[in-house]
């Protein structure tokens, strides 16, 4: 989305920002106001931690151990936390990002020791279906893994972060209080 549309949209109320890659992130932050929220939805690879630590304020795409190691590692080289809502992968599609939802479990208690990363609740992304209604099912599903997060100090129910421009009032429906539109 090119910055004229999106100081539109700021100028409207909108305060949060979410960027599918790092490199585009980056390249808005400085052209936009510094009281932008920044939200990092897109697979997040471990060579591009490095740039959004400590810039954004969510991370919506946290699904491998091996980035939620750098995500640690730079965050307690920064001295910050590092927000995050891991996803799964709810229709188990081969060409989305996304832990299995019985991967759950031992992927907190893989996460628990890491004090600078803070799960904030789960996403996921629908598979693309011809009517939004299709995609309740998954929605409702995420809602039952999402109320059944333990939660503890590294661990909050604070978000469910499901729906996008074509199935989002289903979505919030069957419980997300975040979407990406």
């Amino acid at each position: 989305v090119d910055l004229g549309l999106i100081r539109e949209a700021l100028g409207t109320g909108v305060s949060v920002l979410g960027e599918n890659r790092v490199q585009e992130m980056v390249e808005k932050m400085p052209e936009l106001p510094e009281n932008v929220r920044w939200h990092m939805i897109g697979r997040l690879q471990k060579n591009k931690v490095k740039y959004i630590i400590g810039k954004t304020e969510l991370i919506h795409s946290l699904c491998s151990l091996e980035v939620a190691a750098e995500i640690e590692r730079l965050s307690a080289k920064h001295g910050v936390q590092t927000d995050c809502l891991v996803q799964i992968n709810i229709g188990r599609e081969e060409s989305k990002a996304g832990i299995a939802e019985e991967e759950l479990p031992a992927f907190l208690e893989a996460l628990a020791p890491m004090k600078h990363i803070r799960v904030r609740g789960l996403m996921a992304i629908a598979p693309i279906v011809e009517h939004p209604e299709a995609a309740r099912p998954y929605f409702a599903r995420m809602k039952e893994l999402f109320d059944g997060l333990p939660e503890t100090e590294e661990v909050r129910r604070d978000w469910l972060s499901m729906g996008m421009s074509g199935d989002f009032e289903v979505a919030i429906e069957e419980g997300a209080n975040l979407v990406r539109v």
